[in-house]
């Protein structure tokens, strides 16, 4: 693939009711309904406001057969209607439940790690060769009945694989990896392609943005090594809600999409369904114009695995670069200083003025011809200053520095001056395929720099600009090419709400950890309690605790798993009772849901993980 220049991969046509995807068809967008899906009227309502909303396809959970049947009576609603949207059965732990849904649904999701195999145990288990391919033939007998129904009822399938529902057998063989994940897809997907069965679609997710663009990476190389091209369905599970959620989607299934990968994608908010379609028709939207672009040339570094990338060698400056986190750098032109004390930059560029009372947290950036060498502040040279630089004696600096403007003569200062931290900046419509340019120029050449990443925008909505600057920022998070990243607004956005934007993308993207973070499922059919006060709750007693990962799940199918990295977990055991975890282990089980909250806020404080604000 050309990484530098966005082409859409070429996938394989599905047929899914009035509503085809992958080859020729658009990204289509979806969402998934919270109702209960014995409730006709309930569930053809919500539907209708998600279709209404843009959504091209409705997933209903189907926990037994008598939501699967009732699949009947709320397609007919929504006919009727006037509503031709396809519908989408989600199938777990019961293989009898999807062929129910396949005479009902124009798709059924199954999940591998759920629709033969036992709910995962958590144990370590042991599998000989003969053991693990009987397991194989089990699911064999087991699935192809279901494709023939398929078959003959014309109903595509989703292979959906969750990070957070692997199989005992997958773990046993493969333990908690994106092998193991695409592994697990492709034991289903090759019985499919023995079949004849083409109207399949995959998806490998997971709340771990780095996990979920890894994963899907190498399912779509694992497919073209088979020969295969099936669409691609994205999401980020369990993503959480307002602006985490948003930031996380947006970076995770922006980073597949502008590599061209992706058919279908569901933004998880623990949010209203159709407050999701609009979030996702933006982040389509903002995608699709790329394949317009004029091309850019650019060589790959040879060493770089864009399967399984590590982050650029760079020689340390200060505190940007090396084995640093990311830094952020804000911009202050306009003299206003105010910042959040959670999200104060560790740089702030003022250009030529200082400000009369400097904040003892941040270090100014000043253009280098008015630099006077003051405490605190650091000189920054467009990248035509080279004699300029060469006659500053300064420990650090800045130069800002575009793909098409990287010269020998600036190639050879670069490597005179190891003090010099790289701003990459971009014009292009493709900015990534630039800032990607750069980045593999200097490793070609052997150039050790710092590089920060350098956004700009027009934004008067704070949701654009937090979706536009995650999609750019994505792929370079997740190729390891980030030593910091600084963003800057032209609308009227105020200043602190860009700067916790881009410390927000950071944590999205595992690199650093600025404030409490929170897995929490969009809610389904299958909660077991009302998950949106739950969380509001939850982050107004929490939110001010740092590094900690908070999981709150609606019910079991993903909980345990999904939230496996997370310090504490929140999860839904029955009707109005809640069971608490810490890490993957269960402290107390069929909590009453009025009591849960402060038993966790209490487990919390147990363990030495709570101050007071």
């Amino acid at each position: 693939m050309d990484i530098f220049n966005y082409t859409r991969r070429n996938s394989s046509e599905v047929n899914i009711g009035a509503a085809p995807m992958g080859g020729p068809h658009p990204i289509r967008i979806q969402s998934m309904t919270n109702t209960s899906t014995q409730d006709t009227e309930a569930s053809v309502e919500q539907a209708k406001r998600i279709i209404d909303a843009g959504g091209e396809y409705v997933r209903l959970t189907t926990q037994g057969v008598k939501e699967a049947e009732n699949l009947m009576h709320i397609n007919i609603g929504l006919r009727r209607a006037g509503y031709m949207t396809p519908l989408v059965a989600d199938v777990h732990f019961n293989p009898k439940v999807a062929d129910v849904a396949a005479r009902f649904a124009e798709k059924v999701r199954i999940n591998p790690g759920n629709y033969v195999d036992p709910g995962r145990t958590f144990k370590e288990l042991e599998y000989t060769d003969e053991a693990y391919q009987a397991e194989l033939q089990k699911i064999h007998d087991r699935f192809v009945p279901f494709l023939n129904i398929c078959k003959e009822n014309h109903t595509a399938i989703r292979i959906g694989v969750n990070h957070g529902s692997l199989s005992d057998r997958i773990m046993s063989r493969y333990g908690d990896t994106p092998e193991g994940m695409v592994e697990s897809c492709m034991e289903f997907l090759r019985i499919c392609v023995a079949e004849g069965f083409k109207d399949v679609v995959l998806s490998i997710k997971a709340s771990n943005t780095v996990v979920m663009v890894k994963t899907v990476r190498l399912l779509a190389a694992t497919m073209q090594n088979e020969g295969m091209s099936f669409p691609l369905h994205l999401g980020v599970t369990e993503a959480g809600d307002g602006e985490d959620g948003r930031i996380k989607s947006a970076l995770g299934i922006g980073a597949l999409l502008a590599d061209g990968l992706g058919d279908t994608i569901r933004v998880s908010l623990s949010e209203e369904p159709e407050a999701e379609i609009p979030v996702a028709r933006k982040i389509v939207d903002y995608i699709e114009p790329r394949c317009f672009n004029e091309p850019i040339e650019a060589v790959p570094y040879p060493a770089f695995n864009y399967l399984s990338p590590i982050r650029r060698l760079t020689i340390p400056v200060s505190n940007i670069g090396g084995e640093h986190v990311p830094i952020v750098a804000g911009f202050r032109m306009d003299g206003n200083m105010e910042f959040d004390p959670q999200f104060t930059p560790d740089y702030v560029y003022v250009g030529r003025t200082l400000p009369k009372e400097q904040n003892t947290n941040v270090r100014y950036i000043v253009d280098a011809d008015v630099w006077t060498g003051l405490e605190g502040t650091v000189p920054a040279f467009n990248y035509t200053h080279t004699q300029l630089i060469d006659k500053t004696s300064a420990p650090l600096k800045f130069m800002f520095l575009p793909h098409a403007a990287l010269t020998d003569e600036i190639i050879a200062m670069l490597k005179r001056h190891p003090e010099v931290v790289v701003v990459s900046q971009s014009n292009h419509p493709n900015r990534l395929g630039e800032h990607r340019a750069l980045a593999h120029r200097f490793m070609n050449e052997g150039i050790t720099n710092p590089l920060i990443i350098f956004q700009h925008y027009v934004e008067e909505n704070l949701e654009d600009l937090q979706l536009k600057a995650a999609i750019d920022m994505g792929p370079l998070v997740f190729d390891g090419l980030v030593d910091g990243i600084f963003l800057l607004n032209r609308g009227n956005i105020a200043h602190q709400l860009i700067d916790t934007t881009a410390f927000g993308i950071l944590q999205a993207g595992r690199l650093r950890t600025s404030k409490t973070e929170y897995i929490s499922c969009p809610g389904c059919g299958r909660t077991l309690f009302n998950l949106q006060p739950v969380i509001a709750r939850i982050k107004e007693a929490t939110s001010h605790l740092k590094g900690l990962k908070i999981g709150i799940m609606g019910c079991i199918v993903n909980g345990p798993g999904e939230m496996a990295d997370a310090d504490y977990g929140y999860v839904g055991a029955g009707r109005g009772k809640v069971s608490l975890y810490k890490r993957k282990e269960c402290i107390e089980k069929n909590i009453p849901e009025e009591e849960a909250v402060d038993k966790l806020i209490e487990l919390i404080k147990a363990n030495g993980d709570y101050c007071e604000q």
